[in-house]
């Protein structure tokens, strides 16, 4: 049966990605975005090429609006009667967020309540949304469970998303609105943003960019391919679940080096690295326990690293 099905942040990397999916399994999107100069507009655009395409006519809407605007999320969650909240709306960016809380905050946590009242007296069915995990911290843990203590953010990112995961449970508690949390773990893949390791490798490799090594590249990331994640998000559409926060990684972390190296071979070519200390901001190694996501929305990845790479660098190459 299809949905009706609200999508914040649509135009990004994971927004346009999952509306698309949303699209060709017929479900009716609308999709908010505001278009904001974090990086090119015109991408943002470009994402949402296939949405807008005739075939879909009817069943796609794109607004351009902020989550910070209380009246237009109010007026629009009261007007259009939506199954589903998709909340993946946010200011990314856990070292970008340094020095920038008072704006962080304002987007990802004063936006995201204006989301969940909205939700509530709509009486939405389930709200879905995009946390982190960053929320993590520095964990000393060798894998990262669901339950695992997580009050200390290591930057105003990631303090914003678990203000919202804890949030999420004050109105379910209060007024059962049905909330998960899917925590991602280092996503990348086709429309990948330009800020994130993989899109800045791809650079380094096709223009001879130099860019920062950190950590000697011994950094350990559960990377984890978009289409894996996308079908993690659309079971959980699907499913209200009442309160939960659940893991949405691949589960095999890898050394960067070694996610550096399989590119390069598949690229045949060597991106350009200089030695940079790890930020404060950043965790040596995530790693997600994903236990919890097989169980309750049936999730199982099914892409490993060097074939999602073959696939980023095939998208990579049609569009330079």
């Amino acid at each position: 049966m299809s949905k009706r099905v609200l999508v914040t942040g649509a135009a990004g990397f994971i927004g346009s990605s999952t509306v698309d999916a949303l699209l060709a399994r017929g479900d009716e999107v609308v999709g908010l975005d505001n278009f904001d100069d974090y990086y090119a507009p015109e991408r943002k655009h470009e994402n949402l090429r296939a949405a807008r395409d005739v075939s879909h006519a009817g069943r796609f809407t794109l607004i351009e609006g902020d989550v910070r605007d209380e009246a237009l999320v109010s007026q629009l969650l009261h007007d259009r009667r939506f199954d589903v909240v998709l909340h993946l709306a946010a200011l990314a960016g856990v070292r970008a967020s340094i020095g920038n809380a008072r704006l962080y905050f304002d987007v990802n946590v004063q936006g995201s309540i204006n989301l969940l009242e909205a939700a509530r007296s709509s009486q939405v069915g389930n709200f879905v949304f995009a946390s982190s995990s960053s929320v993590y911290g520095a964990s000393s843990a060798e894998v990262f469970v669901e339950t695992d203590t997580c009050d200390r953010p290591l930057a105003p990112y990631p303090a914003s998303k678990r203000a919202v995961e804890l949030l999420g449970h004050s109105y379910h508690h209060l007024h059962g609105l049905s909330f998960t949390g899917l925590r991602f773990f280092t996503v990348y893949g086709p429309r990948c943003r330009p800020d994130l390791m993989a899109s800045k490798l791809l650079d380094s490799i096709a223009h001879g960019h130099e860019i920062p090594l950190f950590g000697g590249g011994e950094l350990r990331r559960d990377f984890t391919y978009i289409e894996d994640i996308v079908d993690g998000v659309l079971r959980a559409v699907d499913r209200p679940l009442g309160y939960e926060l659940i893991n949405l990684g691949r589960g095999q972390p890898l050394v960067l080096l070694d996610f550096i190296h399989t590119l390069e071979e598949l690229s045949g070519a060597k991106a350009r690295l200089t030695d940079a200390p790890k930020p404060a901001a950043d965790a040596s190694h995530t790693s997600a326990n994903i236990d919890k996501a097989k169980r309750l929305l049936g999730y199982e990845p099914r892409t490993d690293v060097r074939e999602g790479l073959a696939k980023l660098w095939t998208w990579y190459r049609a569009q330079v």
